[in-house]
């Protein structure tokens, strides 16, 4: 068993090897006549995973979510040579939720001496493959199934490792899916559309049903609270900007840009708070689509 890293650096781990997937995404076909149906997905899922690519695991259908349970083991392992990276930002909160029509957030985000890190632990390759291969199944089912009023809006895919108790979750939107399949979006952008959670439990050790995972039915407000919540981590974690960015302005277009992608309009106004400066700023819908704040 491997000592029990940092969220942040299994968190990073996952980022980096996800990319290897991109060449999955690509290439979809979608058939004129539906195969499958809406209502029995989740047993296609499973009977696929089986029969063809000798996969265990467990599909739920919520509402218009599906979610796709991968349990494996040993699903981190440390890098031969640790990937050096910059920490230009300390995140000290980040916290957004939808409330009453109000979307309100606050944050500590201080810029800090570039600090030098080395990223020590990756996804194994044959867990790479597995996940690959839940992908597969799932682009095969989503380009062939019924179009209707319930059809599937997200996909959460989570990856438990039940021997050490990690358990990655990563949400899709599934036009997001489509986009990307058809070069409309670029994988880089995907990347920052889909959200990821990383925890770690001692409740996630020998579950091999998923019976400890919350499923619920996503909804877009949930989603997009969730995606700005995970363009600020990758903008200011990664870093994405000079350190010397303004980080209220820089927070304000993340939050226009995910409204203005996905048309979103069931807000009456936007909140913020910046905790390390005190400063407090609203914006109006219309300052949203106008781009300008208050």
């Amino acid at each position: 068993m491997i000592s029990r890293p940092s969220l942040r650096n299994l968190a990073r781990a996952v980022l980096c090897s996800v990319s290897l997937l991109i060449w999955l995404i690509y290439g979809c076909t979608s058939s004129t006549k539906p195969t499958y149906f809406t209502k029995d997905i989740p047993r296609h899922i499973e009977t696929i995973a089986e029969n063809e690519y000798t996969l265990t695991v467990k599909a739920k259908l919520v509402g218009s979510t599906l979610w796709i349970y991968l349990p494996l083991g040993d699903i981190f392992v440390k890098t031969d040579k640790p990937e050096r990276y910059l920490e230009r930002f300390e995140i000290s909160s980040n916290a957004l939720a939808l409330k009453a029509g109000v979307l309100k957030g606050e944050y500590m985000i201080k810029a800090v001496p570039d600090r030098e890190k080395y990223q020590e632990y990756k996804l194994d390759k044959a867990v790479i493959d597995k996940i690959n291969d839940v992908f597969k199944i799932f682009r095969r089912v989503l380009f062939s199934m019924e179009r209707a009023n319930n059809e599937v809006r997200f996909l959460c895919v989570v990856i438990a490792d039940i021997k050490n108790g990690y358990q990655v979750t990563q949400m899709f939107y599934t036009n997001d899916i489509k986009k990307v399949s058809y070069e409309f979006i670029s994988w880089g952008e995907f990347q920052h559309r889909s959200i990821q959670e990383t925890i770690v439990s001692e409740s996630i050790i020998g579950d091999k049903n998923g019976i400890n995972v919350g499923y619920n039915d996503i909804q877009m407000k949930d989603f997009i609270v969730g995606q700005v919540l995970n363009r600020i981590k990758l903008k200011f974690g990664k870093p994405e900007v000079a350190s010397d960015a303004d980080v209220d302005k820089e927070v304000i277009k993340i939050i226009e840009l995910t409204l203005k992608m996905y048309n979103f309009k069931d807000f009456t106004s936007v909140e913020l708070y910046n905790m390390l400066t005190n400063r407090r700023i609203v914006l109006s819908p219309a300052n949203v689509w106008a781009g300008q704040d208050e």
